[in-house]
């Protein structure tokens, strides 16, 4: 028996979104981030060296890596692009903008994908809102693209998305085709050409990123979803079948690929025994999908019904539950938590966009006043600090910087304030326009969601960009050990390093640096904190004289010890 939908909807809750407005939020979440800021530590500083010694050629492009250390992820794809835009870009662009400009083009295919496949979910029949006696019920079409711009609110406004989603690592990649992989199983039903493409690329994609148990996962699930569809129609079963068929081709394919070039490696590690750990677990699911998985679980609940009575035939919630279970299962079974449960991001966002069109109005009106106080009050202390920064008053804030990340002198940049005004002008905008008499969109309870955590964004990596990069960049570091060397070291031998410090040594110091060997005559031995407890006889050889210590100044337990050979 078919259950009714529980979405009411009438044709005017479904107008678009304006698409100037739409363009003008995704372009101020992606771009603030990407420009001019320092590398970070430490995935996004290890990746831009990687990117930059393949770039140079001084390592195998099937074999990425630093002075002989292994990488955390086995990618490939994600290092080459870096690679390859370093190789091409102009001489006065710095490598390390350059490096990003393709993950730029991957954060946009993400957005679009997850627009695109959120649309065609909400195309499926059993998606669709409960017709009317007399008509006028929202039309397929403008359903589907409104709740579509629902899922990109949503997806915009998932807090942990902010800084994953803008550094040069694989885990963008990777979120980038998981998304293209699920726009082109939700497009199936539809279309063949430009799904089938996106999928052989998610796919291949996915495999050359460090995830081929992931791509295999995901098709496998999204393929059985499509056989065991219990539609009534039979040619269309038929072609959910063939649709299915189409998916195991290139995933067969995928993992040829990935036993070619060795890239099946099992990191399973299992959560402890531990409350500790639990509830470290717990809170990363908590904050990291807000607020799509409370709207999430609304939908689950609203269309409780349809999810159960109708097998798997109501693909519009089977397909991204399917998502949201691989990458959540990956996220409890591998050490990168955090990137693994990137990739639930643009799953959720659909299934936080479903909830709306069954919002009340006085739970739609508990989000709204929720995320103007939340993003608000977000907004009111990052620039409290940045003031006080500036002129000292209130003092305490300026005290803290000082306490947290001591050597830091603040500058003023006319440009990155007036950046910062804006978007502020624009949020006062937003809330007015949503607190306003104006007809109701199903979009509408998300516009401040997203609004609010682009906002933020866009204010960090303005008002707080200087100590920022000052906190979570190796310069400070770099720049306090060149100084210690008298700035003409020659070569460097290391011993202990971390990858992200070698790569900071390298391309903030433009160092030459070289594993410890007793036959080397490199003039200077730099040696990590932890390292040296292995190597306590290095202070008492006759053939190295300690220089110095150099601390992180935001981390105080990141240090560098520097040792000079002494005259035979």
């Amino acid at each position: 028996m078919k259950q009714p939908s529980p979405a009411i909807i009438a044709q005017d809750a479904v107008r678009r979104l304006p698409r100037i407005g739409l363009l003008l939020l995704c372009m101020l979440y992606v771009l603030p981030g990407f420009i001019g800021r320092q590398p970070w530590k430490r995935a996004d500083i290890t990746a831009l060296g990687v990117m930059t010694e393949l770039a140079s050629g001084s390592v195998d492009w099937w074999k990425p890596g630093l002075t002989g250390i292994n990488l955390e992820v086995d990618a490939l794809l994600p290092y080459w692009l870096g690679a390859w835009a370093i190789q091409i870009a102009p001489a006065w662009m710095p490598s390390d903008f350059a490096a990003r400009v393709p993950f730029v083009l991957l954060l946009i295919a993400t957005l679009l994908a997850t627009w695109y496949g959120t649309y065609y979910l909400a195309r499926s029949p059993l998606a669709q809102p409960v017709a009317f006696a007399f008509g006028g019920e929202a039309r397929p079409t403008d359903y589907a693209r409104a709740v579509a711009d629902a899922g990109v609110l949503a997806f915009v406004a998932s807090l942990g998305l902010a800084q994953l989603a803008h550094e040069t690592t694989p885990a963008l990649a990777q979120l980038c085709f998981v998304a293209l992989l699920y726009y082109a199983v939700a497009a199936l039903p539809y279309r063949w050409l430009v799904p089938g493409l996106s999928a052989c690329l998610g796919l291949f994609g996915l495999t050359l990123s460090g995830a081929p148990v992931l791509a295999v996962f995901l098709s496998l699930g999204c393929a059985t979803i499509y056989l065991f569809d219990k539609t009534t129609v039979s040619d269309l079963h038929c072609r959910h079948r063939l649709r299915a068929a189409a998916l195991i081709l290139p995933t067969l394919l995928s993992a040829v690929l990935a036993s070619k070039l060795n890239l099946w490696h099992w990191r399973i590690d299992l959560p402890q025994a531990q409350w500790s750990e639990w509830q470290s677990l717990g809170r990363l699911f908590l904050w990291f999908t807000w607020p799509t998985w409370p709207l999430a679980i609304w939908t689950l609940w609203r269309w409780r019904k349809q999810l159960l009575s109708s097998g798997l035939a109501g693909r519009h919630l089977w397909l991204p539950l399917c998502f949201v279970t691989v990458a959540a299962t990956a996220t409890l079974t591998t050490p990168a938590a955090e990137r693994s449960l990137l990739l639930a991001l643009p799953a959720l966002a659909t299934l936080a966009a479903f909830a709306l069109p069954t919002l009340g109005r006085s739970l739609g009106a508990l989000i709204d006043w929720f995320t103007l106080l939340f993003f608000s009050g977000c907004a009111l202390i990052i620039w409290v600090v940045w003031i006080s920064m500036q002129t000292g008053f209130p003092a305490q804030p300026a005290a803290n910087v000082m306490r947290l990340a001591p050597g830091f002198i603040h500058s003023f940049s006319l440009t990155l304030f007036l950046i910062a005004f804006c978007a502020s002008l624009a949020w006062v905008w937003l809330v007015k326009w949503r607190v306003g008499r104006h007809r109701a969109a199903i979009w509408k309870s998300l516009v401040l969601p997203a609004g609010g955590a682009a906002l933020c964004w866009a204010l960090l990596m303005t008002l707080w960009l200087p100590l920022l990069d000052f906190a979570r960049s190796y310069l400070p570091m770099v720049s306090q050990t060149t100084r210690i060397m008298q700035n003409h070291p020659g070569c460097v031998q290391v011993y202990g390093l971390n990858p992200s410090q070698t790569a900071a040594l390298r391309f903030h110091g433009n160092l030459t640096l070289q594993v410890i060997d007793a036959n080397s005559n490199c003039p200077w031995l730099v040696v990590e904190g932890e390292a040296l407890r292995t190597q306590p006889d290095l202070q008492t050889r006759t053939n190295w004289r300690w220089e110095g210590t150099v601390r992180h100044p935001a981390d105080r337990h990141e240090q560098l010890h520097l040792f000079s050979r002494t005259a035979p």
